[in-house]
């Protein structure tokens, strides 16, 4: 059996384990799962609207889930992808708020210097594990916590607030959403109401960050298969000492990888903001597309094609779990959160079992030479 095959078959095994026990938790609490599962497929194809909804909460996972692989793949564990999205969504809401400039290249402006700072973000857990040695794991849960606090601060700025708690939203230039503000004019309106199918669509926040998003699943496997960037970083990640006896600068490669990572996490959260939230609005905690993103990478096996389809995957799960909690199901959504975890749970444990073997195999070795 080849091992992508492998994978594969892992991916599903572990996707057919979580709708069990998703189903065996319901049946105990109560509800048919036949019934549930019935309603989370028609709340989530059931219509257009119901579709656009699930690309829309896709698009942040699909990203972040980029991301996390990117890092995985050079050997280096971001689990600051949620901090890198926050700093994202800060960028394009001041400047879309601040800046003033033309329809289609406010956006584009926004949307580069978001990701660059999202880059320099997680460029800072990578100059830390590079110049000194921090584990990337602890600086970027501390850049986490940082991003939050910052982006409550700049919520409460007085110029920025509309009121508490929000900020005003950005300006209509700046907006990436489909017809704009058209669709809600007299002439829009008109126009949708002839075409009922897209009247159905246009209700949403569609926008275009779904096809930037692809476009970044393209670039990154490109430079991951095509570049010799991607093949010096990849050899980083496979193992750093032969990397480095090799001739390559393993210290620059990690700021660059999560350099990286972080432009990637930087561009969902400016996507969000442009494309959906068009504001700040205060975090109480984490909104989890960061920690999402590690099991988006999981799943799509360290692969950007795969990011993509499990990203897809994850986001019709969470919007079609949302239609458990309403009558007459009324079943609570936690449990998609379980069944999440227990797929996750099962596709981390060959990876798990590897390592076990590695480090066996290694401790052998090692006793042989002796």
């Amino acid at each position: 059996m080849s091992k992508p095959r492998s994978k594969l078959n892992i991916i599903f095994f572990s996707v057919v384990i979580g709708f069990l026990a998703g189903g065996i938790i319901l049946k105990l609490a109560g509800y048919s799962p036949i019934e549930v599962y019935f309603i989370m497929l028609k709340g989530t194809f059931g219509s257009l609207k119901f579709v656009s909804y699930g690309i829309l909460k896709a698009t942040p996972l699909i990203l972040t889930g980029l991301s996390v692989m990117f890092a995985f793949r050079t050997g280096l564990f971001n689990i600051g992808a949620e901090g890198q999205f926050i700093v994202g969504s800060i960028v394009a809401a001041s400047m879309g708020y601040y800046l003033h400039l033309p329809a289609i290249i406010h956006p584009i402006v926004i949307l580069v210097i978001a990701t660059i700072a999202g880059g320099l973000w997680g460029g800072i857990a990578g100059f830390f594990k590079a110049k000194f040695g921090v584990n990337e794991v602890i600086s970027t849960i501390m850049l986490n916590w940082i991003a939050l606090y910052l982006s409550n601060y700049v919520v409460a700025i007085e110029s920025f607030a509309r009121r508490t708690n929000v900020t005003h939203s950005i300006q209509s230039t700046a907006s990436i959403r489909l017809l704009g503000e058209w669709k809600k004019t007299e002439a829009g309106l008109d126009w949708l109401s002839g075409h009922p199918m897209l009247f159905d669509l246009f209700k949403t926040q569609i926008n275009f960050g779904i096809v930037v998003a692809i476009l970044a699943v393209v670039l990154s496997g490109f430079i991951l298969n095509k570049t010799t960037l991607g093949y010096s970083l990849k050899a980083v990640g496979y193992n750093k000492h032969a990397a480095e006896f090799g001739g390559i600068d393993v210290k620059k490669k990690v700021f660059t990888s999560m350099f990286i990572a972080g432009a990637i996490s930087g561009l969902a959260g400016a996507l969000q903001v442009l494309g959906v939230s068009q504001n700040l609005s205060t975090l109480a905690a984490m909104e989890g597309y960061g920690f999402d993103g590690i099991a988006v990478a999981l799943m799509g096996a360290n692969t950007p094609l795969g990011c993509l389809f499990s990203g897809l995957f994850f986001g019709a799960l969470k919007y079609g779990g949302t239609k458990i909690q309403t009558p007459p199901i009324n079943a609570p959504s936690e449990t998609v959160n379980i069944m999440v975890g227990i797929i996750v749970l099962f596709i981390a444990m060959p990876k798990l079992f590897d390592v076990i073997k590695k480090k066996l195999a290694e401790r052998k070795r090692v006793k042989m030479d002796d």
